[in-house]
């Protein structure tokens, strides 16, 4: 029984003596249980793995960054009128009044492996020519599909193949404080990747589109980023950058972004027609103020919800038609509540022409629902 003893008390004396010589000098050999405190991300055959620290958004910025693209555009020069002018000539040569060729600079996301690209209207337009650069260097011209002015959004189409393409997320679900990348092309330095948080949602009255529902993010977004992708922290497209604001042109930590909501309507919209169609009722509504509710005869206890108040209704349009009438309070369309003149005209624009839909009407202190049949709003002129 001794000597059992004995052979016992060496074997675990040697046993520990070898794991402290390997704790001691090559202690990832022991490391291969589930605790990590690192993430893995699996790298292509033939590299080795690159460790991640947690919390990283390494991963994200992998999985969109592909999928966000440089756009190069130019515009030929303005031939100068006067050039056929034998005295202008004369004093200026044949030179004189010839403009420099205009280029600009943006982003712009793939989202579809037909090579659909979604960017911003003021990205792409005017100009005569598009250079799309991929990131990982191929270059493809671009053709205009179609644009949206009243959102800022424009769609491009590009002929490749093997194309990266990004993977829609939800802005509906987004909350002020979710963590946010910024990816694009500022400056023309290369593609770049910032991160931030939501500051805000659903700003408008910004004077920026007719149709305003931004997102507000403090990641850095400068100019060139315009069209670039806003990413959660899995990689996927919760927005379209679109614009900051700046008193020096730099980031100040004040950037908008179009909801990838707003973004998969008006690509789905061009793709299948061509335009985007949005709905009209023809009226002329204002924000609720305690002047024109007293103007209206209005008791202020029954607009305490809120709701937009109609100071004019055009002649024979769809809500003439339906029965509304100056004086009355729309407090919701199609059961979504409305507060300002911007949330009934996204609402309303929402609507699909020729179709009925309730509005929420108060009037003279009585709610009541009325039935209108939108017709199409009109599309605003081409700037030139």
């Amino acid at each position: 029984m001794r000597k059992f003893w004995l052979l016992f008390s060496q074997t675990v004396t040697v046993f520990l003596a070898a794991y402290f010589v390997v704790a001691t000098l090559k202690p990832q050999w022991l490391d291969r249980g589930p605790g990590n405190t690192l993430a893995v991300i699996e790298a292509p055959a033939g590299l080795p793995g690159v460790a991640a620290p947690a919390g990283s958004f390494a991963a994200a910025a992998k999985a969109a960054s592909a999928a966000v693209v440089s756009i190069n555009t130019s515009k030929a020069a303005a031939r100068n009128p006067n050039m056929d002018d034998p005295w202008f000539k004369f004093f200026f040569g044949d030179q004189g009044g010839q403009s420099e060729p205009q280029v600009g600079l943006g982003s712009g996301v793939i989202v579809s492996p037909n090579g659909y690209i979604l960017t911003n209207n003021h990205v792409v337009e005017g100009a005569d020519d598009i250079e799309v650069i991929l990131n990982d260097t191929r270059k493809a011209k671009a053709k205009i599909i179609g644009t949206d002015p009243e959102t800022d959004l424009a769609i491009l189409k590009i002929e490749l193949d093997k194309l990266p393409i990004i993977v829609l997320g939800s802005s509906d679900t987004l909350q002020v404080g979710d963590p946010v990348l910024a990816i694009g092309n500022p400056f023309g330095v290369g593609q770049t990747v910032t991160s931030g948080i939501v500051s805000a949602l659903g700003r408008n009255q910004l004077g920026i589109n007719t149709f305003e529902n931004f997102i507000q993010t403090d990641a850095a977004i400068n100019p060139g980023n315009s069209g670039g992708a806003l990413v959660d922290t899995q990689g996927r497209l919760l927005g379209i950058n679109t614009a900051i604001y700046s008193r020096s042109g730099g980031s100040m930590g004040i950037g908008f972004a179009i909801p990838v909501s707003t973004g998969k309507q008006v690509l789905e919209s061009i793709v299948k027609d061509g335009q985007v169609t949005r709905g009209w009722i023809g009226v002329e509504p204002q924000d609720l103020s305690p002047e024109l509710v007293e103007a209206f005869g209005i008791r202020p206890d029954a607009v305490k919800a809120g709701g937009v108040i109609i100071t004019g209704v055009l002649q024979n349009g769809p809500a003439a038609q339906a029965g509304i009438l100056p004086g009355d309070v729309i407090t919701d369309v199609g059961g979504k509540p409305v507060r300002t003149v911007t949330e009934l005209l996204s609402t309303v624009a929402a609507l699909k022409p020729g179709t009925q839909a309730p509005l929420g009407v108060l009037r003279k202190d009585k709610k009541t629902e009325i039935m209108v049949v939108p017709g199409i709003r009109q599309r605003p002129k081409v700037r030139r």
